[in-house]
């Protein structure tokens, strides 16, 4: 067993590629699931071992594509607290709000050979979890829209304006409209701890929807 530091073997790198990886598997999983999107744009795959739906549409797989090569050096610094994929309504008032929070440990405790293999299975829990989340939510009304939403540390957030990963894909402080969701109720999904990352997924849920 090795202790290495977040600095040892590029580790922030690492945690930012299988959780990049894990959030765009997930992200195409949550709008087909909660019907975002007609079924008919997206195509049965397999990942971490589980059939998974992912979408077909080119412009829509190049928007969470961008989305996710910006969080990522966030996610490699540790500082991405919080990944949201935020269901709206027709009036942009958010519905569902998939919340992904993230936090790493400083130090790393690893058997290298066994820890993508360990990793890999907590992940596939999740995407088992999100495979069945509707039996716990309400149906959605019809026209929905999402957004992705990253919560920062707060010197984090002071950089962020300076940087633009991409050019013409600027993050930009979200709207209060979208944030702000009045008598939600919280289900707890998932949690997995490993010696990478800790990870909770829950879902805050308007409770009138219609």
């Amino acid at each position: 067993m090795t202790t290495l530091t977040r600095q040892d073997l590029n580790f922030g790198q690492v945690v930012a590629d299988i959780l990049c990886e894990f959030l765009e598997v997930a992200i195409h999983l949550i709008l087909y699931v909660r019907e975002v999107y007609p079924s008919g744009i997206f195509q049965k795959k397999k990942k971490y071992n589980v059939p998974v739906q992912m979408s077909c549409h080119p412009e829509l797989n190049q928007y969470i594509q961008d989305t996710l090569h910006c969080v990522k050096p966030l996610i490699e610094k540790n500082d991405a607290e919080k990944v949201a994929v935020v269901i709206m309504d027709k009036e942009h008032h958010p519905v569902e709000r998939f919340v992904f929070e993230i936090s790493q440990p400083p130090l790393l405790s690893i058997s290298s050979d066994t820890l993508l293999s360990h990793v890999e299975q907590l992940l596939r829990a999740f995407i088992l979890k999100i495979s069945v989340c509707d039996a716990v939510l309400n149906s959605n009304p019809p026209g929905c829209s999402f957004t992705v939403l990253v919560h920062t540390r707060e010197a984090a957030t002071r950089n962020m304006e300076k940087v633009q990963v991409i050019k013409d894909f600027p993050w930009i402080v979200a709207d209060e409209q979208e944030v702000h969701m009045p008598d939600s109720r919280l289900i707890p999904l998932k949690t997995m701890t490993s010696d990478i990352v800790k990870m909770q997924l829950y879902v805050e849920e308007r409770a009138q929807k219609t």
